[in-house]
Formats: structure tokens, C-alpha cells, sequence
């Protein structure tokens, strides 16, 4: 389920994902093989010519080694996926929160029901606001989850039973579920022109999109203070997030005439960055390395993983022609 501009190689150069991951995994568990142009011109299949198992163990993971980097060891120019079947019956509902803290926490309380949950999107209550302008779908200004359950007809009935009492646990209230295509589609529209939505916000001005990733346990409080950080930094940064696999997204949206302003987007991102790292999670989930979160790699890994990576570009792009200056 990629983002309105993905492409399907794109996806997997950064190892990203979607609305779907917590239940279906990111790309890299759904890259089977990988059609690669090496940097000296050769044509690598990462697990063989036209070879597609669903588990393999010979060898090294090389599908693995290229899911995630970003174009500095090759071009990714075609994917073998594996597919999932679709489900029997699928229900989703948007509910409302008092606070940041009670949709996450509830978030953390299904997947500990071990609710079989297919989506689980958070929206802070800047993006349910813009969302729901942007869309004309009117959301409340509150922290909103999005929910999407998958199953059969009769065990659809249980899980929707069990996520409701969780959601008024935690002071939420929900609208009726949505089981007609037309009205899943609807509501799930909205959430995936968020990047548009948040945009409106301040016209002519621009986004900046970081992300990480955290353990669900540490989730709430992560998501709190970055909520916090934000307020108290005065920028515009609507929230967002696959939180159901503890991965959040903040699209910042900015005047980048202004140099100041630049600068305190920066600050903002390496302090969440490292405040998600302090909290035994990564640096970023699904967006990737690129330039600008350099630092925080080595933070992440320590100087013996950022050697061994060196050590894999240099064998296989010795002369730095992919990406140069990205992740390394």
C-alpha cells in the first residue's frame, strides 16, 4: 500500500511500507527477488534467474542487501513479490480521541489483545483537522486513529466487539463501521493525501517528511514528547503514522526562504531522531538514510556496522559511482 507517488523499486531501495505493514510486513519479508544493474553493468537476480520460493537458505540474503540501500550498490529495475490473499470480509472505522496519548495508548492495548489488526493509522489533531478539510470529510479536531480489520464475516464480528471496548477504554468514540468498498475507499483517501492535506496548511510554502520508528511498548511516550517538541519549537508539523508497527511520520511544513526557520526544522529532526534511538528504535523506519540522517546512522549502528557497510559499497561499487554521499 505505497504513498501517492511510490514507486514499486522506490519502495524497496528505501525498505519502505504502508498502511498494510503491521499485518503484512514492509517490503523487504515481500521482495522475493531482485533485478539488479551492478555498477560495472552486470546484471544480478538476487535469488537466482526466475527463482521465487517463498524461503530460501542458500547463501547469503542478497535480496535483503539491496531492499533498503538506496541506490548506492545497484539499480533496482524489477521486483518478484509475494502476494497475500484477499480477505473474506474487511471493515474500518475512524475514532476520536481526548488526547495523542489515548490513541497511541490504545494502539498499543489492541496489538497487545492480539487483535489481528490490518491498519492501524494515527493522525494528531493538526492532521485529523487537515485531513478532513482537505478530503470535505469533516473529521473532529482530535487525535484520530484509522482502523482496518480483515477476516472472516464471523470472526470480523468479534474483533470489531473487542476493538470497540479497547477504544472506550481509552476515551475514544468511533463512527459506524465501514464495510461497503466505496466507503472503506472514501475513508481511506482522505488518510492517503495527507502529504496534499498538510501542504494546504500554509500555501506556496514546503514539506519536509521525516520518520522513525520505535518498539511498541515505548511508543506513547515518544509520540507525547515529540508532540510536545513540536509546540514548544512553534513549527507546523502535522503527525502522522503506521503507528501499529510503532513507526510515526512528522510532515513539516515550512518556509525554506527563511533561514531560521530551516534551522529549527533541522533541530527538530535530529532531536526526534535521537530521541527515537534513546528509546531503542531507529532512526527511520520506511524513508531511509539519504544525507540528512548520516549522524544518526552511526549513532544507530556504532562504528563497527557503519565499517561493514563501507566495507559491502566498496566491494561492490568501488568506485563510487551510485549515490555517492548518501547513507555512508
Amino acid at each position: 500500500d505505497p504513498g501517492a507517488d511510490a514507486s514499486l523499486c522506490g519502495m524497496a531501495a528505501t525498505g519502505a511500507s504502508g498502511t498494510n505493514a503491521v499485518r503484512y510486513g514492509t517490503m523487504r519479508p515481500n521482495v522475493l527477488n531482485l533485478r539488479v544493474v551492478l555498477p560495472d553493468g552486470r546484471l544480478l537476480h538476487t535469488a537466482g534467474p526466475g527463482r521465487q520460493p517463498r524461503k530460501r537458505a542458500a547463501g547469503y540474503d542478497l535480496t535483503s542487501l539491496f531492499v533498503g540501500s538506496e541506490g548506492t550498490l545497484g539499480f533496482l529495475t524489477q521486483a518478484t513479490l509475494r502476494l497475500h490473499p484477499l480477505p473474506e470480509a474487511t471493515a474500518v472505522t475512524v475514532a476520536s480521541f481526548p488526547s495523542v496519548g489515548a490513541a497511541v495508548a490504545c494502539t498499543v492495548q489492541v496489538l497487545q489483545a492480539a487483535v489481528p489488526v490490518a491498519r492501524i493509522e494515527f493522525l494528531d489533531e493538526v492532521m485529523a483537522d487537515a485531513c478532513g478539510r482537505f478530503s470535505g470529510m469533516g473529521l473532529p479536531v482530535a487525535a484520530t486513529l484509522l482502523l482496518e480489520l480483515h477476516g472472516s464475516r464471523h470472526s470480523l464480528a468479534e474483533q470489531q466487539q473487542q476493538t470497540e471496548e479497547i477504544m472506550r477504554q481509552n476515551g475514544g468514540s468511533g463512527l459506524p463501521w465501514a464495510e461497503g468498498l466505496e466507503e472503506r475507499e472514501q475513508l481511506w483517501s482522505m488518510r492517503h493525501n495527507a502529504w496534499y492535506a498538510a501542504l494546504a496548511l500554509r500555501p506556496g510554502c514546503q514539506g519536509y517528511s521525516t520518520d522513525v520508528c520505535v518498539p511498541i511498548s515505548r511508543l506513547p511516550d515518544v509520540v507525547v514528547e515529540t508532540k510536545q517538541d513540536l509546540q514548544a519549537s512553534g513549527l507546523t508539523g502535522p503527525m502522522v503514522g503506521h503507528v501499529g508497527d510503532g513507526n510515526f511520520h512528522c510532515i513539516l511544513v515550512f518556509n525554506s526562504q527563511d533561514p531560521e526557520e530551516a534551522q529549527r526544522i533541522h533541530a527538530f529532526t535530529q532531536r526526534l531522531g535521537r530521541r527515537a534511538l534513546a528509546a531503542g528504535g531507529t532512526c527511520t523506519g520506511e524513508h531511509g538514510v539519504g544525507l540528512g540522517k548520516r549522524a544518526l546512522l552511526q549513532e544507530e549502528l556504532g562504528q563497527e556496522g557503519l565499517d561493514t557497510l563501507r566495507s559491502i559499497k566498496a566491494a561492490l561499487d568501488p568506485h563510487n559511482l551510485m549515490n555517492p554521499g548518501k547513507v555512508l
